[in-house]
């Protein structure tokens, strides 16, 4: 039985909120990386090409991607750094700021569904053992998205 084995539960588990927050990105015109990259810049302010590949664990040809199309967009801009001309700052731009809040709200309601039946605190305990998962950004299956 599925319930029985952990791994699958949660992979199981993983493929429907994989599926729901792709439908509710989609519903904003992003794709999963996209939606990441933009959350991730707008937590973390402007930040160098080469860091924010390497927070996301992606390879720097399929950042390179997902940059051109928020750049495409008006969602993110590049820069050269005017410190070392070799780097690129990436920020966020304000119409990908608004867009946040957009993401967020689509994401909790995703998460309002799939948790329902979960009170409080076992989604605080949820939330921790799933932090203590071991998993890696360095996971093939990672870089697709």
């Amino acid at each position: 039985m599925i319930t029985d084995r952990p791994g699958l539960a949660l992979a199981y588990s993983g493929q429907i909120a994989n599926a729901r927050i792709k439908k509710a990105l989609a519903t904003n015109g992003l794709k999963p990386g996209h939606g990441h990259v933009l959350l991730l810049l707008s937590d973390e302010g402007a930040t160098s090409q080469q860091a924010l590949g390497e927070s996301l664990g992606v390879d720097p040809s399929v950042l390179v991607a997902v940059l051109n199309d928020l750049e495409r967009d008006g969602l993110a801009e590049r820069r050269r750094d005017p410190a070392d001309r070799r780097r690129h700052i990436v920020e966020i731009s304000a119409h990908g700021t608004k867009l946040v809040a957009d993401i967020h709200s689509a994401i909790s309601t995703v998460e309002a569904e799939l948790f329902a039946d979960l009170d409080a605190a076992e989604l605080t305990t949820l939330q921790g053992l799933l932090a203590r998962v071991k998993a890696s950004t360095d996971d093939e299956t990672c870089a697709e998205q």
